[in-house]
């Protein structure tokens, strides 16, 4: 897979929540109670979503902080995976169950 089918969780909050809330940047930032810069920054990919925001979603009723921090996991995963141009010895054999 690759970090297109694991979008940023920012793109997921704009597309899902905010969008169809019809919140402002600033509205939402504010009810989060997370300053707008970060929460702009978030939103673009400029910045991970926090383990302190994913938690502040889920209080707010916006899915659950696993599922945030999963997506991000997800994404940031694939990122690494697509960048993982270095040759790598293999240290261990497979292990056949």
């Amino acid at each position: 897979m690759d970090a297109l089918n694991h979008p940023y969780p920012g793109i997921t909050l704009q597309e899902e929540v905010i969008e169809p809330l019809h919140l402002t940047v600033s509205d939402a930032a504010e009810k989060l109670g997370v300053s707008r810069n970060a929460f702009s920054r978030m939103l673009s990919g400029n910045a991970a979503i926090s383990l302190e925001l994913a938690v502040r979603l889920e209080a707010a009723g916006v899915s659950t902080a696993r599922f945030w921090t999963a997506l991000q996991w997800e994404h940031d995963l694939a990122k690494a995976q697509q960048a993982a141009h270095v040759k790598v010895v293999r240290l261990m054999e497979p292990i056949s169950v």
